[in-house]
């Protein structure tokens, strides 16, 4: 499996708001499956299931089983890489770009 295809299902994974919102409520401490589909009362067990399908291909989340129970953890390390690899590098040529044209703004014409 290429990088691109690792990217393309963390992007395809983050692209809906309530799979985002289901890696918010994962973002300080794991839930078990019934206590996120609690979280989504306008959605049915299944379909909420099938988000988290799609999270766990992305590897965004990690599941252990514990009993009967299925706690998700939060996996940040592909968002991280997201990060490093997309937002990284275009947020600090923004903040160069602000740097200079400050500089420039602030700088007394000869």
């Amino acid at each position: 499996m290429s990088s691109t295809d690792d990217s393309d299902r963390i992007f395809k994974a983050l692209a809906d708001g309530r799979r985002r919102r289901l890696l918010d409520l994962l973002k300080d401490a794991p839930q078990t499956t019934g206590a996120l589909c609690a979280a989504f009362p306008d959605l049915d067990r299944c379909t909420v299931m099938q988000h988290m399908k799609v999270l766990e291909a992305a590897d965004l989340i990690i599941v252990q089983r514990k009993g009967r129970e299925r706690w998700n953890h939060l996996n940040a390390l592909p968002i991280k890489k997201i990060h490093d690899r997309w937002i990284g590098d275009y947020a600090e040529n923004a903040v160069n770009l602000l740097d200079r044209l400050k500089t420039d703004l602030e700088t007394p014409p000869n």
